[in-house]
């Protein structure tokens, strides 16, 4: 028994030894490990504090804080009844790593054609060791699922926004667009580039390894306003065709339509030819991407016979009914001035001398007012300022004022040259004469719509009169004999509707010829002429096949107003009165 005692007691002894032993060699290697990682720790802290500047630690705590840009949505742009004119759509841009980029040559050939870009120029761009190329801005989402089943190496993509113009060229020139950087360029898109842009958000947080979003920042993008425009998307769209198709069949250099609301100033359409598509400029003169009615300058030529005979009606004494000796020919100090058909002397009245477009009629109705009352008149009708519809570019055309006066000036003014506007001015012009002598500013603006959906209306034009109500009504019933079959413009004439208007065909000057060439036609007319509802001018800068604005411009203007007509719902109103005589 005893020894069987003293063998257990042994074994005891030595286990315990052993396990004593195994905890010591223990104990030691975790004071091993908890130096190594002491020293792990402690060694870059050492050497931050030792060894590194403040301003290096400072960087390399920047470096580790991100902000991310959150782009704002641009607003829309709609037409007076909601009609996306301008929007903003998901797009992607096409990136390379060209550290990956296995085949250049190669998968520069399968891009191009998706990307419409040159194979060759692509090569190159996909050739290097840069991490970053934009290879292509605001690519489709379905051209970039397309690029994506390639497979191609290095070329992945980045979510971005396009601006799309649903409707393409149509209201274009009113529109403007959206450059590479965002920002709007002519037009609306320039005009309100800070009401639709909004403004951009953020995200900024600390970058720590196995967490994202430490210590965030957030800023939440505010999109931009929506705008509404006066304009009427189906009478935008019958202007611009039939401007577009005169331009073509009388090889004019450009030409242009503006329909208007006497009443308020709205414009309900603005349409010039060529024009351009906003979706790809890249397949557009630059020349075409402006709006011409607006920056292009022109002498009205017969156009503005209608001041020089308001004037002579509101201020020197004449009448519709004036009867007046027309000579064959006027001379005024060192300049011979006649008509543009030659003819003996005749008797006209002043509506005859309207009717009929008489160059010398009109100076003699203009000297029966003192310069500064002709030139405050036109002045007073807008010429010579800019008007008022805020749209970039616009110029605000040439009048002398009297102290700068030739011999000549007053009689070249009186028939329509020597001074100088664009179309909307002219169109103003005769908007004034439909809204019985009353000037209203011109608006295209409707109003604004914010992102919670309420519709905030601009305000209504400012308003002036310009001459008296009774004058500006004679004046309509006298340019009724315009388009009568004895008038210059017979073509304008629409079955059912009073109509009331004005031709014009004026020499054109060239500012890189420095000298007259060809000729711009026109003609602008009122409906229905004894209380107007429309305004619309037709103008066509140096046309070719025919250049007399009742035979070239006269016809387009028919078009536009009839389809305007029954768009508005615009019924005849007065009958027909008998035509003012033309002669005695």
């Amino acid at each position: 028994m005893n020894t069987r005692f003293d063998t257990k007691s042994y074994d005891e002894a030595t286990d315990v030894e052993y396990r004593n032993h195994y905890l010591t060699k223990r104990v030691k290697s975790m004071r091993l490990l908890s130096i190594i990682v002491f020293m792990a720790l402690a060694i870059p802290l050492i050497n931050v504090q030792a060894f590194v500047s403040p301003e290096e630690v400072l960087a390399n705590a920047a470096s580790q804080i991100k902000t991310v840009s959150i782009p704002a949505v641009r607003g829309q742009i709609v037409d007076r009844n909601g009609v996306i004119l301008a929007v903003t759509v998901d797009a992607r841009d096409v990136i390379a790593d060209q550290t990956l980029v296995t085949d250049p040559v190669g998968e520069a050939r399968k891009l191009a054609n998706l990307l419409d870009l040159d194979p060759a120029d692509l090569a190159v761009r996909l050739s290097g060791d840069s991490r970053y190329v934009v290879v292509k801005r605001n690519a489709t989402p379905t051209t970039w699922d397309q690029i994506e089943t390639l497979g191609l190496p290095g070329i992945f993509s980045e979510r971005s926004q396009a601006r799309a113009y649903p409707e393409g060229e149509l209201g274009a020139n009113i529109l403007g667009y959206v450059n590479i950087d965002g920002k709007g360029s002519s037009g609306i898109e320039e005009m309100l580039d800070s009401v639709l842009a909004g403004t951009n958000g953020s995200r900024t947080f600390t970058v720590v390894p196995g967490v994202s979003t430490a210590d965030q920042v957030f800023t939440e993008a505010i999109d931009g306003t929506n705008v509404q425009l006066t304009i009427d998307r189906d009478i935008q769209w019958i202007a611009q065709e039939a401007i577009t198709a005169q331009v073509k069949k009388t090889g004019a250099a450009s030409g242009s339509v503006i329909v208007m609301d006497p009443k308020t100033g709205e414009i309900l359409a603005m349409a010039t030819a060529p024009t351009f598509n906003p979706n790809n400029l890249n397949t557009s003169k630059r020349k075409n991407q402006g709006n011409r009615i607006l920056t292009n300058t022109y002498e009205p030529g017969s156009i503005g016979k209608a001041i020089t005979v308001a004037t002579a009606m509101d201020s020197g004494g004449l009448n519709p009914r004036s009867k007046m000796v027309i000579p064959s020919k006027l001379v005024r100090y060192n300049k011979t001035f006649r008509d543009h058909d030659p003819h003996g002397r005749i008797k006209l009245t002043l509506t005859g001398v309207l009717a009929v477009s008489s160059n010398i009629g009109s100076i003699m109705a203009a000297e029966t007012v003192k310069d500064d009352v002709l030139y405050n008149a036109f002045r007073a009708f807008g010429i010579g300022e800019l008007t008022g519809l805020g749209f970039p570019g616009e110029t605000p055309g040439l009048l002398p004022t009297p102290e700068n006066w030739s011999g000549t000036t007053k009689p070249t003014l009186a028939f329509g040259q020597g001074y100088s506007l664009n179309a909307l001015q002219a169109t103003s012009i005769y908007s004034t004469f439909a809204n019985d002598g009353v000037r209203v500013v011109p608006r295209i603006i409707s109003g604004y719509t914010d992102k919670s959906g309420r519709f905030e209306a601009t305000p209504g034009s400012t308003s002036r009169r310009v001459i008296s109500a009774e004058v500006a009504r004679s004046v309509r019933l006298m340019m009724e004999s315009v388009v009568s079959a004895e008038g210059t413009a017979p073509l304008a004439k629409i079955k059912g509707y009073r109509i009331a208007g004005k031709t014009g065909t004026a020499s054109y000057y060239s500012q890189a010829l420095q000298k007259y060439s060809g000729y711009v036609a026109s003609f602008i007319g009122m409906a229905p002429a004894d209380k107007p509802e429309l305004v619309i001018s037709v103008v066509l800068e140096r046309p070719v096949n025919g250049h007399y604005g009742g035979e070239v411009a006269a016809p387009v203007f028919k078009k536009v107003m009839t389809f305007a007509l029954q768009r508005m719902r615009i019924v005849p109103t007065g009958k027909l009165t008998s035509r003012l005589p033309l002669d005695w």
